[in-house]
């Protein structure tokens, strides 16, 4: 993304800036589009949720103008309601109709279910805004009743029995997760992507609570409960810390050492047999035999781990340089950020080219490690807390206004998302041909091609800026070709991707998501991908 700090006007509640409407029109060009290639009463629902959410948008924006939200949120940005309400429940559409087509009815009952849970978090984060706007606003208030009746009463005579309980857990451990982590880490995100990393870790959390209680009849794969466990694990340690480590100081080195052994016992004794329980076999044993299990994998592990080591040397000659400058706030440049862009393509692509069950974990384990590391920063865990901010303070921008350092975290996510996200089950009988071969590669696409080129030609070469951003026309139209050009060379590289002659729609899905990302002021690297990946599955 090309540098830039949204200005109070256009970032913290000001009247619907041009900027604002802008995004708004690119997220129902999605919705819309999304609808017209489902077209049934579930993408009908999806229209009426982005309808009142454009409407509590602006309330949400105020709100944050006047220092009003219940929660300290991250305030270089506006609200960003409109375009995470839709995302869940898009990808529900999308996934209904991609298992629908390949026969698999578990899975295409499991997309209504993420789409319906996606709905009913994104209304609570309506009503919530609604009830604590002064005076109420009436009219919001029966657009958004109206949507959210129309969107209960769809759900209701669709959803069975256990469904809907199924959505009412995703949407109690919604509610509590928002109050324990926005009071515990305030400034971190905007309700936007709060809703969006919040709402898709309570339906994470939910789906492993569900798998292991019915763990007789589960027989899913086991990169699966990896990940699952992994993600809901970690997520589960850091709450746990962030609540120990109000009552005591947590940069001694009797706190350390509890810390790290606390660790451990919470790996060895929940994580490992929670895991060891879901895929029946020792879960250790399986993750090696799983990693050096072909040639293949050893050769890309080597090569993950030079990456790694490269990745590492940027950081530290940047920081030397930093050494070396007089300005003691010396910044990394956005090209240098950008490195880091470039590695993680060089990283995905072989991946996904070669073996992407692989990946799968990879990724998995990397997320473990970046939030254990973000941990040990954050604590000022000893030996390397201290080491880790002096390290990691260079490459602070505007959007790490809270105690977290997430952008790192947010890359891999949105790199990974298109890899965790698609169920095996329905890519199998031709069912991701044409423009959903691509889908896979979305977040090299969007994020490692598209938004790096964007950032660096606009902010080099640049002079026509969009309205209401500091974004460039230049920077996007390089974006596009960049990627244009991505998509030939898969094609060239990966036998196993036929587009089918489907080049229109590819097209207009790479330039729409270009434009999200010159007028958002959310995190584009978790939001492009996303939005790219909907509308190549659709």
């Amino acid at each position: 993304m090309t540098r830039q700090c949204a200005s109070p006007a256009s970032g913290t509640g000001a009247p619907l800036s041009g900027s604002v409407l802008a995004e708004a029109a690119v997220v129902f060009a999605v919705v819309l589009s999304i609808h017209a290639a489902v077209w049934d009463r579930y993408s009908w629902c999806a229209v009426a949720l982005a309808v009142q959410a454009f409407y509590v948008q602006y309330k949400w924006d105020r709100l944050l103008q006047q220092g009003s939200a219940v929660f300290r949120f991250r305030t270089s940005a506006n609200s960003g309601l409109l375009p995470a309400s839709v995302v869940m429940p898009l990808l529900g559409l999308v996934m209904k109709e991609r298992c629908q087509s390949a026969g698999n009815p578990y899975f295409e009952r499991f997309g209504i279910v993420v789409a319906a849970s996606g709905m009913a978090v994104a209304l609570f984060s309506s009503v919530l805004a609604l009830g604590i706007t002064r005076p109420v606003p009436s009219n919001t208030c029966v657009i958004s009743g109206l949507a959210g009746g129309v969107i209960i009463y769809i759900m209701k005579h669709s959803l069975s029995v256990g469904e809907v309980i199924e959505v009412l857990e995703v949407l109690l451990i919604f509610v509590y997760l928002n109050m324990i982590l926005l009071y515990l880490l305030p400034r971190c995100f905007t309700p936007g992507e709060a809703l969006l990393v919040l709402g898709g870790i309570s339906f994470m959390l939910n789906q492993l609570i569900k798998r292991s209680l019915t763990v007789v009849e589960s027989q899913g794969d086991p990169v699966d409960f990896f990940l699952l466990v992994v993600v809901v694990g970690m997520v589960l340690m850091g709450v746990f810390f962030s609540t120990l480590f109000v009552f005591m100081d947590s940069g001694t080195w009797a706190s350390s050492i509890f810390f790290h052994l606390m660790t451990c016992v919470l790996a060895l004794g929940v994580v490992l047999p929670w895991l060891h329980r879901l895929i029946h076999r020792n879960p250790l044993l399986w993750l090696l035999q799983f990693l050096f299990q072909t040639n293949t994998r050893i050769y890309l592990l080597a090569y993950w781990t030079l990456l790694a080591t490269v990745a590492c040397l940027v950081v530290l000659y940047q920081n030397a340089k930093r050494s070396s400058s007089e300005s003691k706030k010396h910044q990394a440049p956005t090209i240098a950020r950008k490195y880091f862009h470039f590695i993680v393509v060089a990283t995905y692509v072989p991946g996904i080219v070669f073996d992407r069950s692989l990946l799968y974990v990879a990724a998995t384990v990397c997320l473990a490690v970046f939030l254990f590391l973000e941990y040990v920063r954050y604590f000022r865990i000893k030996p390397l807390g201290h080491t880790l901010r002096s390290l990691l303070s260079l490459f602070l921008d505007e959007r790490d206004s809270g105690p977290l350092i997430l952008t790192h975290i947010y890359l891999l996510l949105g790199m990974s998302l298109p890899i965790w996200l698609v169920p095996r089950p329905c890519t199998q009988k031709g069912s991701l041909g044409g423009a959903r071969a691509l889908v896979p590669y979305a977040g090299v696409l969007a994020v490692g091609v598209g938004d790096t080129v964007a950032s660096i030609f606009g902010s080099t070469m640049g002079e026509i800026h969009w309205p209401g951003t500091k974004k460039t026309f230049e920077g996007t139209m390089t974006s596009v070709f960049a990627q244009i050009i991505s998509v030939a060379l898969i094609l060239i590289f990966d036998s196993g991707v036929d587009l089918n002659y489907s080049y229109a729609w590819i097209l207009g899905s790479i330039s729409i998501v270009s434009l999200l990302e010159a007028y958002t002021t959310q995190i584009d690297n978790l939001l492009l991908p996303l939005y790219l990946l909907i509308l190549l599955m659709a």
